[in-house]
């Protein structure tokens, strides 16, 4: 049989009492008052310390200036870079070195195949009219219009009728050149 004074219980083990830290001297020189509140040594040691008493860490945090020494371009950089907790970031969307991501499902009794044909479905969705007119233009969007202007002239020059006597492919291509550049360039008027 155990004896009970050797047998504490769950609240003798769990619910003693909070010990308290060691106090410190406030480490302002000449202070003799206790030093309870912290503040970082310096930019570069955010995890070490000074232990002033209440009067010397008001003065400090008043002087302290964490972006002393930085220059204008610096403390910008900074700023950006903690907004994200200095981790590196990318715009959303975009494909990072040569990692590809398949999200799909194995399905080897083919119970899915249905929603893997509409997905696919969506995925090759018909170009818009203005997808259409960027191709006849051989141009890749996004464009500017000064970009359009200068693919509309060297095509027009190319697949005049006149430039290639009268040829009727010349002349097609020419007619879906100018009704491509028309859309557009309402298009982004509008």
């Amino acid at each position: 049989m155990r004896s009970t004074s050797t047998k504490r219980s769950w609240r003798q083990i769990h619910d003693r009492p909070e010990e308290r830290p060691q106090t410190k001297a406030c480490d302002h020189p000449g202070c003799a008052h206790v030093g309870e509140y912290r503040a970082p040594k310096g930019r570069d040691q955010l995890d070490q310390y000074y232990w002033f008493c209440l009067d010397h860490v008001r003065a400090y945090n008043a002087s302290w200036d964490f972006y002393k020494g930085m220059s204008p371009d610096e403390i910008e950089d900074e700023i950006r870079r903690s907004t994200t907790w200095q981790r590196p970031t990318w715009p959303l969307g975009t494909k990072t070195g040569n990692r590809r991501f398949n999200f799909g499902i194995h399905d080897p009794l083919g119970v899915f195949d249905d929603v893997a044909e509409d997905l696919e479905k969506a995925r090759t969705r018909p170009p818009t009219p203005e997808e259409l007119a960027l191709a006849e233009l051989e141009l890749t969007g996004p464009v500017t219009i000064a970009e359009i202007k200068a693919a509309y002239k060297v095509l027009v020059k190319r697949h005049h009728p006149d430039a290639n006597n009268g040829d009727k492919e010349s002349e097609e291509r020419f007619k879906r050149i100018s009704q491509a550049y028309k859309l557009l360039m309402t298009a982004l008027s509008a």
